[in-house]
C-alpha cells in the first residue's frame, strides 16, 4: 500500500472501507465504518480479533441502516464468531448509541470510564446535559435569541434519538488500565475537554492508536460548554490532554473516530494547538467592545450552521470565552439583560 502524504500527515489507504466491508490496518485490527444522518456523515468503529470473538470499539449511531449493516458485517467479515465485549471511548450517540443491542445480542460486557457512562443516562433520561430547556436557557443569557433559542428547544431530547438505551451495567475502566486484547496490551489514555472521560486506546506492540475523537486529521473535534458546568474550561482541559499522547511514537498509525487512518502524529497535535490558539486570538480580538456567544459565532465558525450544528457552536464560542476569560484576557460582566457579555482587559497605568 502507498502511503498518500498530505500536510505532513500519511494516510495509507486511501479510501475507507465499503459499507459492510473491513480493511485490516493492523494484525487482528480492522477498520469499519457507519453512516451518520449529519453533515459529518460517518463515524470510524474498530473490531479487533480476540481469539474465538471480537471486541468492538465504538458502536454507532442507532438507526435501522446501521443495525442492517451490522448483520451483514457478522456474516461475512466476523464470520459468525461472538462479540466478546463492547467498549465505547466516550458517550456520545454516534460512539455508544448501539451498545444495548450489540451487549444484548451477544450476551455481552460494556466497558467504558464511569464518568461516560453516568453522562449518557443522564442524557437519555433529560437530566444533565439531556435537559434541553436549561442549556437553551443558557445560550440565551449568553445572547441566542429570536427563533433559534425557540428551534432549539423544539428539537427535544435529541441525544435519546441516538442512544434508545444503555446496557444497565457496565465494565469501568481508568487511566492506564491495561486490558487484554488477544494475547496483547492496550494502554487506556484518558483525555478531557471534547467529553469528561473520553478514552483512547494504545497499543504498543502493535504500534496503533485508536484516538476516538481526540485527535482526528482534518477536523477538530467539538469543545463545548455544557449548562452544567457553567463556568468550565473544556479549551484548557482539551489542550492539556493533547500533551498526554507526546510520548507516543511519531509514527504511530492513528485510527480516529472520522476521516482516515493516518500517520504523524506529533505534527497533527501541533496543528491542533495552533488551531485553538489562532480561534483564541481572534475571539481576543473581536472582543474590543462588549460581545456576548452569540455574537461571536460568525468569527469562530465561518459558514452556515444547521441547528444541530447551532448547538454545539454556541457551546464552543462560550468555551472560547470562559478560556480567555479565565486567563485574564477577558473581563466578563452581566449586562443589563441578563446577557453575559466579555471584554478585552484594561490595564491601569
Amino acid at each position: 500500500m502507498d502511503a498518500k502524504v498530505t500536510q505532513n500527515l500519511s494516510y495509507p489507504y486511501q479510501e475507507p472501507p465499503a459499507p459492510a466491508q473491513a480493511i485490516e490496518v493492523a494484525p487482528g485490527v480492522h477498520w469499519i465504518r457507519m453512516p451518520l444522518p449529519f453533515q459529518l456523515d460517518h463515524i470510524n468503529l474498530w473490531l479487533l480479533e480476540d481469539e474465538d470473538g471480537w471486541t468492538v470499539i465504538d458502536t454507532g449511531y442507532s438507526r435501522d441502516e446501521v443495525r442492517e449493516l451490522w448483520q451483514q458485517l457478522m456474516t461475512e467479515v466476523m464470520g459468525g464468531r461472538p462479540v466478546k465485549r463492547v467498549i465505547a471511548t466516550h458517550c456520545h450517540p454516534d460512539h455508544v448509541g448501539m451498545a444495548e443491542w450489540l451487549t444484548q445480542r451477544f450476551d455481552c460486557e460494556l466497558r467504558m470510564t464511569e464518568a461516560e457512562y453516568l453522562m449518557a443516562n443522564l442524557a437519555r433520561n433529560d437530566i444533565g446535559i439531556g435537559d434541553i430547556e436549561a442549556r437553551v436557557a443558557f445560550f440565551r443569557q449568553h445572547g441566542l435569541r429570536n427563533g433559534r433559542s425557540k428551534s432549539l428547544a423544539a428539537r427535544g431530547n435529541y441525544y435519546r434519538r441516538g442512544v434508545p438505551g444503555l446496557p444497565n451495567h457496565f465494565h469501568r475502566m481508568f487511566e492506564g488500565q491495561a486490558v487484554g486484547i488477544n494475547g496483547r496490551s492496550w494502554e487506556v489514555i484518558l483525555a478531557h475537554g471534547h467529553s469528561p472521560d473520553h478514552a483512547a486506546l494504545f497499543c504498543e506492540e502493535l504500534n496503533v492508536l485508536i484516538s476516538g475523537d481526540q485527535i482526528l486529521p482534518r477536523i477538530t473535534p467539538n469543545v463545548s460548554v455544557w449548562h452544567i458546568e457553567p463556568d468550565g474550561n473544556p479549551i484548557r482541559y482539551y489542550l492539556d490532554s493533547l500533551e498526554k499522547f507526546r510520548h507516543l511514537p511519531e509514527d504511530v498509525l492513528v485510527c480516529p473516530a472520522h476521516g482516515r487512518v493516518f500517520t504523524g502524529l506529533h505534527h497533527r497535535i501541533d496543528v491542533l494547538i495552533t488551531h485553538h490558539q489562532e480561534r483564541l486570538n481572534e475571539v481576543a480580538e473581536a472582543c474590543q467592545e462588549p460581545k456576548c456567544a452569540a455574537e461571536l459565532l460568525e468569527v469562530i465558525f465561518r459558514r452556515e450552521l444547521d441547528l444541530h450544528q447551532l448547538n454545539f457552536a454556541m457551546g464552543e464560542a462560550i468555551a472560547h470565552l470562559n478560556y480567555l476569560a479565565k486567563d485574564g484576557v477577558l473581563n466578563r460582566e452581566l449586562d443589563p439583560d441578563g446577557n453575559y457579555r466579555f471584554q478585552l482587559s484594561t490595564t491601569d497605568e
